[in-house]
């Protein structure tokens, strides 16, 4: 199995010593300070598409939550692959990548669950995942949950949030950077 690592870009010593020991760059991911008050980021006046409505974290009933999740997976897995996505440090329990449902708000219908954003706050905001199922995309989902999100962090206090974006996905650092994120560092992903 491949070995990965992770390093500050900015940190040219050990992304050299990386590179001599045989590692080699696999991608790079770019960190974003987003802001939290509506006003600043323009989400004031975001609402869901029609007939979508927004679940706040921790009132997501589970078993739908765990479906729309596989759901999602499963069609990143088929087009592009889960190594282009942000690495994720989560430990997941065999078979199960919800770990904590009461980090997760959803996007809704009465019959399903179409799109997900996961924050959490160890020390500061992190949006770990934000996601829509293929079929329901260029609707505004993934911005109305992430103006959801924003602004319940706001109201908790937090004037910034942080992510992670992979620098090839480019619908997702034009939503950040379109609420006025800005990129703050970049890592690399180092594998052999």
């Amino acid at each position: 199995a491949p070995l990965h690592t992770v390093v500050d870009e900015a940190d040219v010593e050990l992304t050299a010593a990386w590179q001599r020991a045989g590692f080699t760059v696999r991608r790079r991911e770019w960190e974003y300070a987003v802001p939290t008050d509506p006003r600043v980021t323009g989400l004031d006046a975001v609402l869901p598409p029609p007939g979508v409505t927004i679940v706040p974290a921790g009132q997501a009933d589970e078993d739908l939550l765990r479906s729309v999740d596989r759901a999602i997976r499963a069609e990143v897995e088929a087009s592009v692959g889960w190594q282009s996505m942000p690495a994720e440090v989560i430990p997941f329990p065999e078979g199960d990548t919800v770990v904590d449902p009461s980090k997760y708000a959803v996007a809704a219908t009465s019959e399903r669950y179409l799109g997900l954003i996961r924050v959490v706050v160890p020390i500061r905001p992190r949006i770990g995942l934000l996601a829509v199922r293929a079929g329901e995309r260029r609707r505004g989902i993934a911005r109305a949950l992430l103006a959801h999100a924003l602004e319940t962090q706001h109201l908790a206090g937090h004037a910034t949030a942080f992510t992670e974006v992979q620098e090839s996905n480019r619908a997702a650092s034009a939503l950040f950077e379109g609420v006025g994120a800005r990129r703050l560092s970049s890592n690399l992903e180092l594998a052999r």
